[in-house]
């Protein structure tokens, strides 16, 4: 399996379709001509939408209720099932460890329609991200509190199978936030976030942590503490890959900052290669301003971030946003360097944009709000509910506002949401 069709069946910058993602299709802004889907995750539900891509519109069709509230999700290359990684457990760093830990196996038909296959296995704590190998064999997960990762099998009937004890001792850092194989699928990268600076707390140091990875078994390989302080003023949440360069965006959270680094060999380069601002003004490490997810249109022209915030301030008795930035910010990519460079920053009409992707044809972009707000507005306070955005793509990789969906999340969070191209 090369590359490109590794990128392809995996769908993402966080490697191609629904895992949050880009897509399937190279080469020119049309990309890959064939359906798609589009999913939602809020709670434990997750919801099928009809594509129209010429209209610009998602139209919600049927729905599967997972054994807790869902994290992530991640396309078998075979395109005909999804793994759901989900949890009863809080976010973050927050106490409540919870219960229910799951992945599940879900059934794809044709249309796209969902159905849960097979028994979910048990997981140890909260997941925060799930990704699967290039040959479907394997689905892996990260956990953020305490940090660590975990290799399921993936049985031949797309059920999931048992965990593999790994026999090496792994260095899994502090906050996994994002593990992923490369595209030779000969390694794997552990994204570790570690944690800011509190105010009775010292700051937590970030690495990228990564495995060789052969026949099930993660070995050290390297572990990258970007800039010189032992992770110190680093702290990597995501990274993506391009479709045909060996070239490596990473979204670092803490810095507001997107980072590109090279492939070398099956590891990364040290240290990245430009380092870039990802927002229009400039915030100081304790205010609670941070990058999301990353994603590289499949044509591998452009590269977008997502900017959040959603920190609230008393007004009126009422919390409201307190300020900072929530927008998609877009890169177009040189194509003989890689540098990435800041062309737009475009507003979602929402708030904390957790999850945003690229439909397969590269036409359109939804990006997802996890929680609704309220904003001052004068004396008075106006409520902004929660929503999905759709984006159209221009021919530069620049975004045009189409439509919000408005989404009542009834207390619960819209974690995950994400195109996938149907087989």
């Amino acid at each position: 399996m090369d590359r490109r069709t590794f990128n392809t069946a995996l769908m993402g910058a966080a490697v191609t379709s629904l895992a949050g993602c880009a897509t399937s299709g190279a080469g020119g802004g049309s990309g890959n001509s064939g359906r798609s889907v589009f999913y939602q995750g809020v709670g434990d539900r997750l919801t099928q939408f009809d594509v129209d891509t010429s209209a610009a519109t998602l139209t919600p069709r049927g729905a599967v209720t997972l054994p807790s509230n869902i994290q992530y999700v991640w396309p078998h290359p075979s395109r005909k099932f999804l793994y759901v990684s989900s949890t009863d457990a809080a976010s973050g760093n927050a106490p409540n460890p919870g219960k229910v830990h799951r992945v599940t196996a879900v059934r794809v038909d044709a249309n796209g329609a969902l159905q849960l296959h097979g028994e979910p296995a048990v997981l140890p704590q909260r997941p925060i991200h799930t990704s699967v190998d290039a040959t479907g064999s394997y689905v892996f997960n990260a956990y953020n509190s305490p940090s660590n990762l975990t290799v399921h099998r993936i049985n031949s009937d797309g059920t999931v199978g048992a965990q593999v004890p790994q026999s090496a001792k792994l260095d899994t850092g502090i906050f996994a936030h994002q593990i992923i194989p490369t595209p030779s699928n000969r390694s794997v990268i552990l994204v570790t976030r570690g944690n800011r600076p509190e105010a009775k707390k010292a700051e937590d140091p970030g690495a990228l942590k990564i495995y060789n990875f052969n026949q099930s078994q993660l070995t050290p390989l390297a572990n990258l503490a970007v800039g010189g302080k032992g992770g110190h003023g680093y702290g990597p949440r995501h990274v993506a890959f391009h479709p045909n360069k060996p070239w490596v965006y990473v979204c670092v959270e803490s810095q507001n900052e997107m980072h590109m680094h090279t492939m070398q060999g099956d590891s990364l380069s040290p240290e990245p290669a430009y380092k870039k601002t990802t927002t229009v003004g400039n915030y100081d490490i304790h205010f609670p301003q941070a990058t999301g997810a990353i994603h590289v249109h499949p044509n591998g022209r452009t590269v977008y971030i997502s900017n959040r915030a959603n920190a609230t301030v008393n007004f009126n008795g009422k919390p409201v946003f307190q300020g900072g930035e929530n927008n998609i910010a877009v890169f177009s990519i040189n194509q003989t360097t890689g540098e990435p460079t800041l062309v737009q920053n475009i507003d979602p009409q929402s708030f904390h944009i957790r999850t945003f992707s690229i439909d397969p044809t590269g036409k359109l972009l939804v990006a997802a709000s996890i929680v609704d707000m309220n904003v001052r507005d004068g004396n008075n306070v106006r409520y902004v509910p929660a929503g999905m955005t759709v984006f159209r793509i221009g021919d530069d990789g620049k975004l045009t506002f189409v439509r919000k969906y408005d989404v009542e999340l009834g207390g619960k969070l819209q974690w995950w949401t994400g195109f996938a191209a149907l087989s």
